[in-house]
């Protein structure tokens, strides 16, 4: 969807929301499904077990999908069409959801900087190419 082409914010917010929160249980889990055996005492992927606040976690992870989902769509319009969109799609969500998680979120949570692994740019790099993929397919369809 490229800026100026008639499209409205609403269909950016809305799109981006849904791309985002449907790649969470798709792709993101997907790929954790696929590193579960890999990584020492996590949870089983589609987890549905409730957080502090009594939301499943795959519907928490989903929802905050869906936040990043909309901050793609609006950096999207910047990025070339075909094989270079997936890839940076892909170094999106390895890269900026990872970075906040590592540099805000951890702190936040008392832990400190998050410390590097390679698990969460693969899981958050899948989500990106989900949302690349299920953004790119609802806009087809307007």
């Amino acid at each position: 969807m490229a800026r100026g082409s008639g499209s409205s914010l609403l269909n950016y917010v809305l799109f981006g929301f849904i791309a985002g929160f449907i790649a969470v249980p798709v792709f993101h889990q997907l790929a954790a499904y696929g590193l579960w055996a890999t990584i020492p005492g996590r949870n089983f992927p589609w987890n549905m077990r409730p957080n502090p606040w009594g939301v499943p976690n795959l519907i928490n992870l989903a929802f905050w999908g869906g936040v990043w989902g909309i901050v793609f769509a609006f950096v999207q319009t910047r990025f070339p069409r075909g094989i270079a969109y997936l890839l940076l799609a892909f170094l999106f969500g390895a890269i900026l959801p990872t970075a906040f998680s590592w540099y805000v979120l951890s702190p936040l949570r008392g832990r400190g900087i998050g410390a590097f692994s390679i698990y969460g740019p693969l899981l958050n790099g899948a989500w990106g190419l989900g949302t690349g993929i299920i953004y790119a397919l609802l806009n087809r369809r307007r």
